[in-house]
């Protein structure tokens, strides 16, 4: 019984100086990341080249862009992304129905990022405005374009989340998926809160 509590003890030791140097989730997913973020920081970079080698044409495009739709939509990845850390912190306490509840949220506020997005879409092509307008719109349509299908691929983690943290115990293994599908979620987050400062607020002139 004795060596048993000694273990026991040696793992909980073990597995906090894990969680202390090692990311939460799956490596995997953080080489995703990682990765997924590099790429987009070329395209950033592409994009400030065509800034400065036409400010004029940059700004006046900006200023095209309802900024009060890009601010809703950054408020509902940043309350979105609050969810879902609730919901990773009630994982790793074992609560079940805490869980289920922040996934839950997560997922419908996520949801009407689509909504809005889809609204700012249509609204720009009903304005004659169009992937080939020029070199900003471009731009503009490819990135968000790219990022949307990021989100949709959130929205379907959440999903399967919901549904395996139905169907199985909260034990190491479901509480990894959840630390992954966060650390997703929240890049989502990121690359909206860049490309918002990027396409929405940053003056070209």
């Amino acid at each position: 019984m004795r060596e048993a509590v000694q273990a026991d003890l040696a793992s909980a030791n073990s597995q906090s100086a894990t969680d202390d140097t090692i990311p939460p989730g799956d490596s995997g997913v953080w080489v995703f990341i990682i990765a997924d973020m590099c790429a987009f920081a070329l395209f950033f970079v592409l994009f400030a080249a065509g800034r400065i080698a036409q400010p004029e044409v940059y700004e006046a495009s900006r200023q095209q862009l309802d900024g009060a739709i890009g601010l809703a939509n950054t408020l509902i990845l940043l309350t979105s992304g609050a969810f879902m850390a609730q919901a990773v912190r009630a994982a790793r306490k074992g609560n079940r129905a805490a869980t289920l509840s922040g996934l839950g949220l997560a997922l419908g506020v996520g949801l009407l990022f689509g909504i809005t997005k889809a609204f700012e879409w249509s609204a720009k092509l009903n304005q004659g405005i169009g992937l080939t307008t020029n070199e900003f719109f471009t731009y503009y349509f490819v990135f968000t374009g790219i990022h949307f299908l990021h989100f949709v691929v959130g929205i379907g983690v959440l999903f399967a989340l919901i549904a395996r943290v139905r169907k199985f115990d909260l034990d190491t293994t479901q509480q990894r998926w959840i630390e992954s599908g966060g650390a997703y979620w929240h890049m989502v987050d990121l690359l909206w809160i860049v490309l918002f400062a990027m396409l929405y607020l940053m003056r070209a002139a």
